[in-house]
This record gives structure tokens, C-alpha cells and sequence, in this order.
């Protein structure tokens, strides 16, 4: 199960719309997500944006900034020595076909990179705006070889004592 903080959730908008500004576009951003693996409960509490390009046309060509990404974490770490890579997020609304790939270069920061597709575009619904996976390997019946995909996990939006009484208030 996923636990996403409202920080995260206002990280992401706040990534999102600065890029819809500059870009002019509706292009998906990608990011960092941090947190703690307490039992089977991974606990997302902090995310940082990170420079992503992917070409419109084709989707196996994309960039991802690896050392952008090194040095906010190192920094992050300094403020924050217990929270850790625990995967990443985009913008959705859905899985993208170049994932898999993504994924497997997170891997490289944590074992076991979750994703999270945060939809940042609001809608009337009542549903959370978060979906969690986690990629594994498929094995076939027919003896082809195997290949990754993602399995869907439960995420919920949680928050601490400090956090709701900060929502709470932007809300007012």
C-alpha cells in the first residue's frame, strides 16, 4: 500500500503548471519521490521535480537529468537524513509505454521504484488522484522470454496531525 502526502500532491501541481507556463504545452513532468518503507506501508512524504524531455513523436527518446537528480537528493538529504528515493511520479493521467524504461533507471536510486501517476488535471469526481505500481517481471506460459510490466498497487492520500491542520487552512 501507498501512502501519499499532501505535500507531494501540492509538489506535483506546483512542477506541473510552472512547466505548462513555459512550455505552453500539456507535456507530462516526471520526479522524485521520497519517503519510508515502514512494513508493507510505503510512506511518500516529499517529492522534487527533475528536468524530463521526451519526444512527442517517439517514445522510446527521453531525457531524465541524472545529475540534477543526484545533487537535490544529496541536498534533500541533508534536511531530511530519514527520508529516502523510494520511486517516482508524472503527471498522467495514465501509464505511458516508455515507463518500463523509466523505471528501470530508477531502479538504479531504489530496488524497488514505485511509480505514481498523479492526475493533475481536476475533475468532478470523487476519486483520489493518485495510482500507485510497481514493476515485475512477466513470465510466459509459452516459453518466450520474460518481460517487465506494472502491477497496480493500493495508494490512499494520508497525512499527519501537522499536515491537515495545514490543509485545512489552505482550503479555508
Amino acid at each position: 500500500k501507498v501512502t501519499v502526502h499532501p505535500l507531494v500532491l501540492l509538489g506535483v501541481v506546483d512542477h506541473f503548471n510552472r512547466m505548462r507556463k513555459v512550455s505552453g504545452g500539456q507535456k507530462r513532468v516526471v520526479g522524485v519521490l521520497l519517503g519510508a518503507l515502514r512494513g508493507n506501508l510505503l510512506d511518500v512524504s516529499n517529492c522534487f521535480a527533475v528536468p524530463f524531455e521526451e519526444d512527442s513523436v517517439d517514445p522510446n527518446v527521453w531525457f531524465l537529468d541524472h545529475d540534477y537528480l543526484e545533487n537535490m537528493f544529496v541536498m534533500f538529504k541533508k534536511v531530511n537524513a530519514r527520508e529516502r528515493i523510494v520511486g517516482w511520479y508524472h503527471s498522467g493521467p495514465k501509464l505511458c509505454t516508455n515507463d518500463i524504461k523509466i523505471n528501470e533507471l530508477f531502479r538504479k536510486y531504489t530496488q524497488n521504484s514505485v511509480l505514481v501517476v498523479i492526475d493533475v488535471k481536476p475533475n468532478e469526481s470523487d476519486s483520489i488522484p493518485t495510482e500507485a505500481y510497481i514493476a515485475v517481471e512477466q513470465v510466459h506460459d509459452d516459453g518466450t522470454p520474460t518481460n517487465k510490466t506494472f502491477d497496480h498497487l493500493l495508494s490512499e492520500i494520508g497525512a499527519e496531525e501537522a499536515e491537515e491542520v495545514g490543509v485545512e487552512h489552505l482550503l479555508r
